[in-house]
């Protein structure tokens, strides 16, 4: 084994919870358990994944891996047992998660409320699972059976069943400690019982880890995942000041508060985990992303079931909050690229574990006090031994199991569904095919998301996230053609689509049809100039044109609206690298590291700006950071062979063209593609021209 930093391990998920509030309530002197771990151990916004969806979220963190690795792709799936749905479950995923490994390990592990972990399994450990609290009775005091499956080992059910609370249980103190105008809300306002029963939730999970903590003092590693920042925040951030417009002054006063209150609440959780946990525990606490409270809020009144899971997780920030404390972590450390697929690489790291070479994330080493050394193994799935997994039998793909029903039905060996469950079966496959593609799309692999795009298209075609998302895929796979044709097509149906029309302009100009694409930006700046949200990407269509004049006033426009957007700094970068400013891109791109240091496109547009201004050695350093954050940036490393070659560092040279090599022979092998390299103007070979000039003269 590994050295072992950490002699105890807490992991506590906080879905949906967002440096911005937590940042707010510090400067008040509030917060103080999370404050002192902070204060501690090292901060970092924690990168989330697409789509932003708790129960693929969730299970990438417990396991290091994308959805299309782990299978859990949507909040429910086919019950095999083809009586219509059922939670997204345990024995759908695919790979072993963090608790699974630590079994294997020999190592105590307690999971407390994780999403799609029922039924519970078999770890060394005690597992509880997302269903702890289900199957409430509506009268108090009725009998409350737990559903089968709920706790491993079956004996900790009667400890724990009594630890569940009913919503009619909390009482009207605590709802006026969060809401201190409760006396004004109308008898038929259901909000405070929505509060309450949220609470009560919360209420289950969190004695639960407390009594498993109290009467388990020997364990390794104990996670507990809390949900209620992300379930009130749905139903009571709309009401956080500012105002927003649709929301009247008497709910402002009556639930302003609320979230500001949540978050308190949960830091009192905290304490108490801490306390029960010990001194000597190292923690992790992380959410999935980030959670608008600001001027992003959007203003939902859609209600079509087919996009609303969709359409809510518009209030998703695509960051949220890692905070590691105690022993084996450092105290101040910058983190500056942190993902959720990092968590479990990270957590085997502190355990003394190695790390599987087939997990999409890293070890955060810099927040570590002792050098890491790295090892691997090829995977945890394939390493033999008991894992506390269910057995192979139990393990399935629900929609095989409902594609085999299917055909049984077929055969008139079973009853036909009714139509509202066969409906019912057939949004989900949608929902999940298309988290799946979002998943495929996201990561660099738009060919195997654009059949599945394609697929929904034409089953839905007028679902607008179906094809516009397959032109998107398109045009990230330079299939310029493939957009246009699918982008006009749609506008034939629906003219004022904003997002198809921006395609099928892009398209046109990458197809050296400038008259069209500039004729069709035209009319989409008249229609759509009013329209912030729009405004940066008719910006973007005048630079694919060249029209760079026009292209600025739409750029310095989108600046004024939000200085502290990242994409508006990489314009304004963009433009001035095309148009020879490099003075002014390097001032952009070094706004741009100042409001978000995570992001390699600014490093990289920086190493531009300061190779054409002479300035190698940052340069050099530029790239670098690029590299770090996105190592499959290929236009970095062709810079890095040529600034390599200028310094007479043949040996490093060759280790940018070996890797520039390897990536390119990467995607000949594979579906996968790269982002759209960098204008002609301002890439590695006009600069390597104008350098060996320089050198000439």
């Amino acid at each position: 084994m590994l050295n072992r930093p950490a002699k105890k391990l807490l992991i506590i998920g906080w879905d949906a919870a967002d440096w911005i509030i937590i940042d707010r309530l510090f400067s008040q002197g509030k917060m103080p358990y999370l404050r002192r771990l902070v204060d501690n151990g090292v901060r970092a916004d924690l990168s989330t994944l697409d789509p932003k969806l708790s129960p693929l979220l969730w299970s990438s963190i417990a396991t290091g891996k994308t959805a299309d690795k782990h299978g859990i792709l949507n909040f429910v799936e086919p019950n095999p047992a083809g009586d219509g749905l059922r939670i997204s479950a345990s024995t759908t995923r695919r790979t072993k998660a963090l608790w699974n490994i630590i079994t294997q390990s020999q190592m105590k592990v307690n999971a407390v409320s994780w999403y799609a972990s029922h039924p519970a399994e078999p770890i060394s450990g005690t597992c509880v699972t997302n269903l702890f609290q289900e199957g409430e009775p509506t009268a108090i005091g009725a009998p409350w059976p737990m559903q089968s499956g709920t706790v491993h080992p079956p004996s900790w059910e009667e400890k724990l069943a009594p630890q569940r609370t009913a919503a009619k249980e909390i009482t009207k103190a605590e709802l006026l400690s969060m809401i201190p105008r409760l006396h004004e809300a109308k008898p038929k306002d259901d909000r405070p019982r929505t509060l309450a029963k949220q609470l009560a939730r919360m209420s289950s999970v969190h004695h639960a880890a407390l009594s498993i903590l109290k009467d388990s003092s020997q364990w390794d590693c104990t996670m507990v995942f809390y949900e209620t920042i992300d379930t009130i925040g749905h139903h009571f951030m709309q009401f956080l000041p500012p105002k927003m417009p649709h929301v009247s002054k008497d709910d402002l006063r009556l639930y302003g508060d609320v979230m500001l209150k949540v978050y308190e609440h949960h830091d009192r959780t905290l304490g108490e985990l801490l306390q029960h946990a010990g001194p000597d525990t190292t923690v992790m606490l992380l959410s999935d992303h980030g959670f608008h409270s600001g001027d992003q809020r959007p203003v939902i009144t859609q209600t079509n079931p087919d996009d609303r899971a969709a359409v809510e997780a518009s209030w998703h920030r695509p960051f949220g909050v890692l905070v590691l404390s105690g022993a084996g972590i450092k105290c101040g450390e910058k983190i500056t690229a942190a993902s959720l697929l990092d968590i479990t690489p990270t957590a085997l790291a502190l355990l003394g574990l190695p790390v599987g070479a087939d997990m999409d994330g890293r070890v955060l080493a810099e927040a570590l006090t002792e050098p890491y050394v790295v090892e691997s193994i090829e995977s945890w799935d394939t390493k033999p031994g008991e894992a506390g997994m269910h057995p192979d039998d139990l393990r399935n793909n629900p929609f095989e199991s409902q594609d085999a029903l299917n055909q049984l039905i077929d055969l008139g060996y079973m009853p036909a569904l009714g139509d509202d469950i066969k409906a019912r079966l057939d949004l989900v496959r949608r929902e999940s095919d298309f988290n799946l593609a979002v998943v495929y799309m996201s990561t660099g692999r738009a060919k195997l998301a654009e059949p599945l795009f394609a697929e929904l298209s034409l089953q839905k075609p007028d679902e607008s996230r179906f094809t516009t998302n397959l032109a998107n895929c398109q045009f990230n796979a330079r299939n310029f053609a493939g957009c246009a044709q699918t982008a006009s097509a749609y506008l034939q149906t629906h003219p004022t689509n904003a997002e198809a029309g921006l395609l099928l302009t892009g398209s046109f100009a990458n197809l050296g049809k400038i008259d069209e694409a500039k004729q069709l930006l035209k009319r989409l700046e008249r229609d759509f100039a009013d329209r912030p949200d729009l405004v940066l990407s008719l910006g973007d269509m005048h630079g694919i044109l060249g029209q760079w004049d026009d292209a600025a006033r739409l750029y310095r426009r989108s600046e004024k609206d939000d200085p502290q957007n990242v994409r508006v700094q990489l314009a304004l970068a963009r433009m001035s690298l095309a148009t020879e400013k490099w003075d002014d891109a390097v001032e952009f791109c070094l706004n741009a590291c100042e409001i978000r240091q995570i992001t390699p496109e600014a490093h990289f547009a920086l190493g531009i700006a300061l190779a054409w201004l002479g300035d190698f050695p940052h340069a050099i350093q530029s790239f670098e950071n690029a590299l770090n954050l996105q190592p499959g940036l290929i236009e970095a490393h062709r810079f890095m062979v040529i600034l390599s070659e200028l310094a007479a560092e043949e040996s490093k040279a060759q280790k940018h063209r070996d890797e520039v090599k390897r990536l390119l022979g990467t995607l000949k092998t594979t579906d996968g593609v790269i982002d759209q390299p960098p204008p002609e103007s301002w890439g590695p070979h006009a600069w390597a021209k104008s350098i060996g000039r320089t050198i000439a003269e």
